[in-house]
């Protein structure tokens, strides 16, 4: 049992055994962790405005890192941000994560608008380590009236740094005695959690929440619908009630950090932990070992 008497606790992996490497550069210059900084008059810090991206290193190898690039590029258009190179932006990745096991976070500020104090926009690449991840996940349903609930619009999916909301309801949701928030739409329909996706087993199908709801397209939940190839299960996007995911036969967490994980209650109610996440989890680490090579 975890120290919360609620499961097991997955240990994040031995860190930086690099000790030689940088783990902070910004706008391609290493910079020591005291002294990496941004601006008081940047909007990423008066009003979260910027975009990032988390990608995870297996060893010192970024996971799906053109896929996460990709995703940049696109939240950054969507709020006018400029954005260095990718071969840039490759090379500063591939840099920091010489740290090891970890993950690589790129964030990319929205600058100042102050007429009186220039502040450029900066691009902060860096290093983190993983964090122990309780498992099976215990989560909270919150209705998320922030959340836009549809893809429609030009904001919809954009990965912004104005998770305020998102971390806030994770808060809630720990002070209630649960490892994390559940979201919901205003129609009561299951979206995804404050920085993870979610897929549930009902019979011989695996059921996401569509796109369409407005939710993060995340790298992981692409890697499901292969892993659904490869193992023979149809993935499927729904929009759907909480009763559903409640009758589900599985439950998993999706996401860059977790990776695939189970989770075992929702609200006051437990669900079964059974053999397909085990399945889901194996066969994606079999495809990040593929990509990333033996030190995954």
């Amino acid at each position: 049992m975890g120290a919360d008497g609620c499961g097991a606790v997955v240990s994040g992996p031995d860190v930086r055994p690099n000790l030689n490497a940088m783990r902070v550069i910004i706008d391609g210059r290493p910079v020591n962790e005291a002294d990496a900084r941004v601006s008081v008059f940047d909007w990423a810090v008066m009003r979260g405005f910027g975009v990032f991206e988390v990608i995870r290193s297996y060893g010192v190898a970024p996971f799906r890192l053109g896929p996460h690039l990709d995703r940049l590029e696109r939240s950054a258009a969507a709020l006018a941000v400029g954005l260095p190179g990718r071969d840039d932006l490759i090379s500063w990745v591939t840099a920091v994560a010489e740290n090891g096991e970890g993950q690589v976070r790129i964030v990319v500020t929205g600058g100042g608008r102050d007429p009186l104090f220039d502040a450029p926009s900066q691009t902060i690449v860096m290093w983190e380590p993983i964090p122990d991840i309780p498992s099976p996940l215990r989560v909270m349903p919150l209705e998320a009236p922030w959340h836009p609930g549809t893809a429609d619009g030009p904001l919809s999916g954009i990965k912004w740094l104005s998770y305020a909301p998102n971390m806030a309801s994770a808060d809630m949701a720990r002070r209630a005695g649960f490892h994390d928030a559940l979201l919901y739409s205003r129609d009561g329909f299951i979206l995804e959690g404050p920085t993870f996706g979610i897929a549930w087993l009902i019979g011989d199908v695996i059921e996401t929440p569509g796109l369409d709801l407005g939710i993060l397209a995340s790298i992981t939940r692409s890697v499901l619908f292969e892993i659904g190839e490869h193992l023979g299960i149809e993935v499927r996007e729904v929009s759907a009630p909480l009763e559903r995911l409640l009758a589900a036969d599985e439950v998993v967490g999706l996401s860059t950090v977790k990776e695939v994980i189970p989770i075992g209650v929702i609200g006051d109610r437990e669900v079964r932990t059974g053999p397909v996440a085990g399945r889901l989890r194996a066969e994606f680490l079999s495809i990040v070992a593929d990509e990333t090579g033996p030190s995954a």
